[in-house]
């Protein structure tokens, strides 16, 4: 894939965005990426993110916070682009029930000043990050783009679902050509501290328990990164259309009557949490010490992501196994921390 572009990639040093940077890069983009790197975890990890992966020529970093406004209005003036990745957000559903304002600052005011930067200054396709969080209180195996989705159970679910209605909302009036993309449980090599797989693999490591939620009758879609990364490059370099059969009585909440889309990206395969931990255990060559807990707050007992959607308009499937994407990510985290 060739990509002869200028793009914006927010949260260029975070678990995604620095690595669709890199590939953004290999295909022959120019980036500019823009982190804050704030201390919601390491900093270093971070950078070191971006010094391994986002590599090349084209990439130049801004350290800004998209919820500031000024300093997003000068950064829309100063550069054109042809279009906009948004992976900046506060992440994390147990964190939003701690800081629930953060989630307001970053995925609410921060979504708000990127949409009036490219409708300010002509951005020709505006793709963002939201989450299979946004299924909530939904028990409709698999989870389908075509389905209602008005019952979140956690704030953070709650502002991803509000990204998508104010992404339309400025592809009715301003034509903004706006893409979501429904990311299902995203893992593998320089992933997050405070995600699971970085959480268990540290904890067998130093011989500590590590809690197991719902007393491990959990079930998520793990989608490998580079699965995620592949498919959003696919879906830069198509604007989405107007569905000329799409109707107010009967709405379709994936499209639109304006250039409106959502998709899932997952790897359309549910897996029980205990096999997963199984894997980085067998990875490791050493059990874990299992805590089972009760369901968290926020928390929902499976994930599921039909891909129909992607499949037809973009001929892609994520397919990386999860016993090779644990094994990846196993042997990341023992090189990196020197284990």
């Amino acid at each position: 894939m060739v990509i002869r572009k200028k793009v914006l990639v927010t949260g260029a040093a975070g678990f995604i965005g620095a690595r669709l940077s890199g590939q953004l890069l290999a295909a022959g983009a120019e980036v500019v990426g823009l982190d804050n790197l704030n201390d919601y975890y390491d900093p270093q990890l971070k950078r070191d993110r971006m010094q391994t992966q986002a590599v090349g020529e084209g990439f130049t970093h801004l350290q800004l916070d998209i919820a500031d406004r000024g300093a997003m209005e000068k950064l829309f003036s100063d550069h054109s682009f042809d279009a906009v990745v948004n992976l900046a957000a506060q992440a994390g559903v147990r964190y939003s029930l701690k800081n629930p304002h953060s989630y307001v600052d970053s995925n609410i005011v921060g979504f708000v000043n990127l949409l009036e930067g490219c409708r300010h200054s002509g951005v020709k396709h505006f793709v963002y990050a939201s989450s299979s969080s946004v299924y909530g209180a939904n028990t409709n195996m698999p989870f389908s783009v075509h389905d209602n989705v008005d019952h979140p159970v956690s704030l953070y679910a709650a502002s991803k679902k509000a990204n998508e209605l104010m992404a339309h909302a400025y592809s009715h009036l301003y034509g903004l050509p706006t893409t979501g993309l429904r990311f299902f449980t995203v893992y593998g090599p320089w992933g997050r501290p405070d995600m699971a797989p970085f959480l268990f693999t540290k904890a067998i490591l130093e011989g500590r328990a590590i809690d197991v939620f719902n007393n491990g009758d959990m079930e998520r879609d793990f989608t490998y990164i580079d699965d995620i990364v592949e498919g959003v490059c696919r879906v830069i370099e198509k604007q989405p259309e107007a569905n000329p059969d799409w109707s107010g009585q009967n709405p379709d909440p994936a499209t639109s009557y304006c250039p409106y889309r959502v998709y899932n990206i997952g790897n359309n395969n549910k897996e029980k949490l205990l096999y997963f931990i199984e894997l980085i255990e067998e990875a490791l060559g050493k059990k874990a010490i299992k805590n089972f807990m009760p369901m968290q707050p926020g928390d929902v007992r499976a994930t599921y992501a039909n891909v129909d959607d992607l499949v037809r308009d973009f001929a892609y499937k994520p397919a990386t196994s999860l016993r090779h994407g644990v094994q990846q990510f196993v042997a990341w985290f023992r090189d990196y921390y020197h284990l």
